[in-house]
């Protein structure tokens, strides 16, 4: 369909969520008709989610904003197992209590994103899956898969196909998550799943799974696969993966995501994780040359008001002002406090970026000292031998350490 009535199909259509959905006219009619409810599933894998999330939170977050109720599924129970799909080997299996304790921690990122006063959902599969009996579930629901089917699933075959080994216990993902959309069903009235583009077979699962249990149709929309406009997987950086716990990634790191993207990914990525009216995006994506790094700003600052609150967002937009532009040491730079013991004993130069978490390892360093791309208090570091030691303080009694042009931390002695 080109064109749809409802409001949430509209919003989602015009800012470049959907890729699939399963019978577009007929989920535009449901919610056209009235509210209707519809769900994501995050496994409780860390005790954060990353950006590759936030695609689908956001799509939570309008289908709420339009007028309808969101659920957002945590995975208690299939977290125990993994889900298999685009892995090349098995999850590590985690406990019961490191389980609980990434979703109490995963909450607060949701409720920066969806109401739970006004009618969101924040479930946990766990309290149908811990329950289920194992014989009369192969009885009831295995039968309705067949094994000829499973075996042309992507994350079955890619696994196969490399010669990897996909236990049992893994096997049984896509049955669990299908199991979960009849039971959201039951328990909700919950129509719709929403997912990534890697999950439309998972999906799928769910929608045959409730017409042959329920009698009823459910629905599947998916996104596009996020990457920048050079192809790059989307949320990746030189230090691994962009969380959205706070006490995983500041607001300032976050803010700097955002504003270092590509020139190319301005407008779609103002439509996806911005409120901004489409117009306003139209003419910041419109901007050319160095008027776009006003764009990216916007971008940055925008994006970061979601997660953080919009105080925190022009704080980190402000600290970057100062710092790039004005060439200050701001306060308010990310600190990482470190033993001043160990200052006045000499650090050395790689030992620092390693403990300030801008690079990996010692030999990352090296490396990076070799090209020019190391800073201590904005002179490049020529010697990786070099120590830092109680003279390097700054007047504010840190010392700056910089990766680049854009990635800066203050070490605290303490």
């Amino acid at each position: 369909m080109s064109a749809y009535k409802s409001e949430f199909l509209q919003v989602l259509a015009s800012r470049g969520f959907i890729h699939q959905i399963s019978n577009a006219e007929g989920l535009d009619s449901k919610a056209v008709a009235g509210p209707i409810t519809g769900y994501v599933g995050f496994d409780a894998t860390a005790p954060s989610l990353h950006i590759g999330n936030l695609l689908t939170i956001m799509m939570l977050r309008w289908l709420q904003k339009t007028g309808h109720r969101p659920i957002a599924l945590m995975g208690g129970g299939t977290s125990k197992i993994g889900d298999p799909s685009g892995k090349d080997a098995s999850r590590s299996l985690l406990s019961n209590a490191e389980i609980d304790a990434n979703i109490a921690s995963i909450r607060t990122v949701f409720s920066r994103f969806i109401d739970f006063d006004a009618g969101a959902i924040m479930a946990n599969n766990a309290d149908w899956l811990d329950q289920l009996q194992y014989i009369p579930f192969l009885r009831d629901v295995g039968r309705h898969f067949t094994i000829n089917k499973m075996l042309t699933f992507d994350s079955v075959k890619l696994r196969l196909d490399r010669e990897q080994p996909l236990t049992f216990l893994e096997f049984n993902y896509m049955i669990l998550q299908a199991y979960d959309f009849v039971e959201l069903n039951r328990r909700h009235g919950c129509i719709l799943q929403m997912g990534g583009s890697d999950q439309w077979g998972n999906i799928v699962n769910g929608i045959d799974l409730g017409r042959r249990l329920l009698n009823t149709e459910l629905f599947a929309l998916t996104t596009p696969l996020l990457t920048t406009s050079s192809g790059a997987k989307m949320g990746k950086t030189e230090t691994g993966a962009v969380w959205l716990n706070q006490d995983a990634m500041s607001a300032y790191e976050y803010w700097q995501f955002w504003r270092n993207c590509e020139d190319g990914d301005v407008g779609r990525l103002l439509k996806l994780f911005t409120e901004l009216t489409l117009g306003e995006i139209d003419r910041l994506a419109a901007l050319k040359g160095q008027e776009l790094n006003e764009a990216k700003k916007v971008l940055a600052t925008e994006a970061t008001a979601l997660l953080h609150g919009r105080e925190a967002a022009e704080r980190a937009a402000e600290t970057a002002r100062r710092t790039f532009e004005e060439g200050a040491l701001a306060e308010t730079l990310p600190t990482v406090e470190i033993a001043r013991e160990k200052l006045a004993a000499g650090l050395g130069v790689p030992a620092a970026f390693v403990e300030a978490g801008l690079v990996a390892s010692n030999g990352e360093a090296r490396r990076l000292i070799k090209g020019g791309g190391l800073r201590v208090n904005d002179a490049a570091v020529a010697d990786e031998r070099r120590t830092l030691t109680l003279r390097d303080l700054t007047p504010e009694g840190v010392i700056k350490l910089s990766l680049g042009r854009k990635r800066h931390v203050l070490l605290k002695p303490v």
